[in-house]
């Protein structure tokens, strides 16, 4: 009995540390400098796909581009917050807002397919369909959890 008394408080103990360690990597993510988080991106991208020297370039300028937008909207969120602007938008806003970030994927994967080989830009869909996926399921746990 004591066995299992000591091994549910060790496996415990391994779950808290592991979750707590997660919420570190994302906050030490958001202190990386754009160009930082392009070259990382950029880096994974190419194991995944096996870029050439060519690809990598263009593929390291969009990821540049869209880490530059991210961290702008970032500081604007935040800039908000501390001004305690916490309004919701309006449906006007929130369609808008919308259209932007489709059209922002349509323009990316439209760079893609010109950079990337067919095979390549076929796997890269699937990673980001698989991506899609898990942040989908990240965010019912947040929202569960809000409620």
């Amino acid at each position: 009995m004591k066995k299992v008394v000591v091994s549910a408080i060790v496996l415990l103990v391994g779950v808290i540390a592991t979750a707590q360690s997660g919420e570190r990597h994302r906050g030490a993510m958001q202190d990386l400098s754009a160009e930082q988080l392009a070259s990382l991106h950029t880096k994974k991208l190419t194991l995944a796909l096996d870029l050439n020297e060519a690809q990598q370039t263009k593929v390291q300028a969009i990821h540049l581009e869209e880490a530059t937008l991210k961290k702008a909207k970032m500081e604007a969120r935040a800039a908000k917050k501390e001004e305690g602007e916490k309004t919701k938008p309006t449906p006007e806003e929130r369609y808008a807002m919308q259209m932007e970030r489709l059209d922002h994927k349509i323009a990316q994967k439209a760079k893609m397919k010109e950079i990337l080989s067919q095979e390549q830009y076929d796997k890269w869909q699937r990673l980001m369909a698989k991506r899609g996926k898990q942040k989908r399921q990240k965010g019912k746990k947040g929202r569960k959890a809000r409620k």
